[in-house]
């Protein structure tokens, strides 16, 4: 049988299951997945090997209405997407208004290759329900085949991985076949760094913060790792560090679990908290944190 290999881009609003349901199929941890919306910030590839296929699968950043330059960034990978796919894989919900950001189903009526529209989370909706989404999703991606699918219960995503297969052109592989993603190690420890601040602060901190990665560097026992966690104004600062330093303590200790998980190895982690004003609509900022899009 000859070899198959293709691109499939994961689309969709933020917050439906498009991170989880990426990690299901590649079998790794890669996205972030919090209960938070606009979690995943690029485009992250993640590829599952067999001897006789390789699947390149990219979580792409929700879809919303963008209100910042960072924002548009991240659209940006979203719709380039679009353009760079064997298969598109769009992915809603049973919670989510169906049609929701009309111009991006505008934009995915139009592409050229198959899609497949999963709709996530039947475990919270009735069949009445399911069968009246599916319908209202027929109309607004009519050329789309559906699949109802609850990626946190493993539920029919095998029938989809399936479908997927069937669509991938006969390729060689475009990446080597032990290969898990296109992204460095260093790249998967600040996004470790980010899912705790997502999950240890409330509010507008969040999405106010960026990671970077100053050093990293692999000894014998130990990798050590020196992190700048910025944020966008002088009183986000104090919040991150909390009082007596006690909140960046915590963050540091819950982080470094993760990351030596990730990396099979001790780590020594150092965290510093750095302003950089208004750092999400600042082009020369954006581009330093990778997001020239």
């Amino acid at each position: 049988m000859a070899h198959k290999s293709g691109f499939v881009s994961i689309v969709g609003n933020p917050n439906v299951g498009k991170s989880t349901l990426m990690n299901l199929m590649v079998g790794e941890r890669l996205s972030i997945i919090t209960s938070k919306a606009q979690t995943t910030r690029h485009k992250i590839i993640g590829i599952v090997n067999k001897e006789e296929y390789q699947v390149v699968f990219s979580d792409t950043p929700g879809v919303l209405e963008p209100n910042y330059k960072l924002q548009e960034s991240m659209l940006k990978f979203s719709k380039s997407a679009l353009v760079d796919a064997d298969v598109i894989l769009y992915i809603t919900d049973t919670v989510e208004t169906a049609g929701k950001n009309q111009n991006f189903i505008d934009e995915v009526n139009k592409s050229k290759v198959p899609v497949l529209l999963a709709i996530n989370k039947i475990d919270l909706a009735d069949q009445g329900k399911l069968e009246a989404l599916a319908d209202k999703w027929k109309e607004l991606l009519p050329k789309a085949e559906i699949f109802p699918i609850s990626a946190l219960h493993k539920f029919n995503a095998d029938n989809l991985f399936k479908r997927i297969l069937d669509l991938m052109p006969e390729c060689p592989p475009f990446f080597d076949k032990d290969a898990l993603t296109d992204k460095p190690e260093r790249f998967f420890v600040s996004e470790i760094i980010r899912e705790k601040i997502l999950l240890y602060y409330q509010k507008e901190i969040p999405y106010s913060v960026e990671v970077s990665i100053e050093s990293f560097k692999e000894r014998e026992k130990q990798t050590e790792i020196s992190a700048n966690i910025h944020v966008a104004r002088d009183s986000q600062k104090g919040i991150i560090i909390g009082h007596q330093g006690k909140a960046l303590k915590k963050l540091g200790t819950e982080a470094r679990k993760d990351i030596e998980t990730f990396l099979d190895k001790k780590v020594y982690l150092q965290l510093y908290v750095k302003v950089a004003k208004n750092w999400r609509d600042q082009d020369n900022m954006l581009k330093q944190f990778g997001y020239d899009g």
